[in-house]
C-alpha cells in the first residue's frame, strides 16, 4: 500500500470516529501518593477491556510515570516524545493485558514536571486527532494539586477520589476536592476506599470524608466501592502485572471486576459542558439537536 493511500485511510478513519460517540473519560486521583491509584487505574483499566470495552489508559504523572513499569510494558514513545514532536498519539500507544490500550508518562525529566497550563490545554486538545476507537478513557494523575492534576481532572467526566485510612489521605483528598470544585468548577466526585479491611471499613472511610465535604463544600460525593487489603495484590505489583489477571479469583481483583460493571454502567456524557475537554469535538458534534454521535 502506497504511503499516501495510507494517510487517506488514517485520514477517512478519524473523520469516521470524530462523528462517532463520545468517550466516557474517567480520572483516577488521591491528593496523597501511596494510596493505591496507579494500582485501581490499570487494573479498572483492564477489567473494562475484559468486558469488551476499548480502553485507553493515560499515564499523567508527567514527573514519576509508573503506569509502564507496573504492567511490564516497554513502550517505545512516551508522552514526552509527543510533546517534543518526534512521534503522534497514535504512535505512543502500546497494547497490555486483555488488549488495554496505554500511554506512558515520563518519569525523571523535571521538565515534564513544570509544563505550562497552555502545554496541558495542547496534550487535551490532542486526543481529538486519535483515529483509535475508544470507548473509555482512563488518567491515572499525579499526586498533590499541581496545575496538571487539576487540569485534566477538570478536563474528564467523573473524577474517581482514591483514599486509605490514614490521616494524611483524608486530608489532602479534602484539599483536592476543595481546590477542584472552588477553582475548576467540578462539583461531583465518586469515592474510592483502597486498603480497607471489609466493605464496613470502606464505607467508614467515605462518610468521614462525606461529613467535612457537607459541612465546608458545595459537592456530591457518590461511594463506588472499595478494594481490600489483599496479598495477592501485592504480589501482583511485584510480578509486574494487574491482579484481575494473575490472581483473578483474589479479593482484590473480584472487587476491581465489581468497580468496572459500576463504572461500564455509567453515563456517557451527550454534549460539552463549557471549558476544555478530553475529545471535546465529539461532544461538540454531540450536542443538542444532533443526535448522530449516540445512535
Amino acid at each position: 500500500m502506497h504511503k499516501s493511500d495510507t494517510a487517506w485511510r488514517q485520514a477517512d478513519a478519524l473523520a469516521a470516529l470524530k462523528r462517532g460517540a463520545p468517550v466516557k473519560v474517567i480520572a483516577v486521583t488521591g491528593g496523597k501518593g501511596g494510596v493505591g491509584k496507579t494500582t485501581v487505574a490499570i487494573n479498572l483499566g483492564v477489567a473494562l477491556a475484559a468486558r469488551g470495552r476499548e480502553v485507553l489508559l493515560l499515564d499523567a504523572d508527567l514527573g514519576l510515570a509508573n503506569v509502564d513499569v507496573m504492567m511490564g510494558l516497554n513502550p517505545r514513545f512516551n508522552l514526552g516524545h509527543v510533546l517534543r514532536g518526534h512521534c503522534s498519539l497514535e504512535d505512543a500507544i502500546v497494547t497490555g493485558a486483555r488488549g488495554l490500550n496505554v500511554i506512558a508518562g515520563v518519569s525523571g525529566v523535571k521538565r515534564m514536571a513544570n509544563l505550562s497550563n497552555a502545554e496541558h490545554a495542547g496534550i487535551i486538545r490532542a486526543f481529538d486527532e486519535l483515529y483509535h476507537r475508544i470507548d473509555v478513557m482512563l488518567i491515572d494523575t499525579a499526586a498533590g494539586l499541581g496545575d496538571s492534576v487539576l487540569t485534566f481532572c477538570q478536563a474528564a467526566q467523573d473524577v474517581v477520589v482514591v483514599v486509605c485510612d490514614e490521616p494524611a489521605s483524608l486530608t489532602d483528598a479534602y484539599g483536592l476536592i476543595k481546590v477542584l470544585s472552588r477553582d475548576q468548577g467540578v462539583g461531583r466526585f465518586r469515592t474510592l476506599a483502597s486498603q480497607v479491611r471489609n466493605s464496613l471499613h470502606g464505607r467508614e472511610l467515605h462518610m468521614k470524608l462525606a461529613r467535612v465535604c457537607d459541612r465546608f463544600l458545595n459537592v456530591t460525593l457518590d461511594y463506588i466501592g472499595f478494594v481490600p487489603l489483599d496479598r495477592y495484590a501485592r504480589a501482583a505489583v511485584q510480578k509486574q502485572g494487574p491482579v484481575v489477571e494473575g490472581f483473578p479469583s483474589s479479593p482484590a481483583a473480584l472487587a476491581f471486576k465489581n468497580l468496572a460493571e459500576r463504572a461500564d454502567n455509567w453515563a456517557v456524557p451527550d454534549r460539552a459542558r463549557g471549558h476544555l475537554e478530553f475529545f471535546l469535538e465529539r461532544l461538540v458534534r454531540a450536542g443538542p439537536g444532533d443526535t448522530s454521535a449516540l445512535q
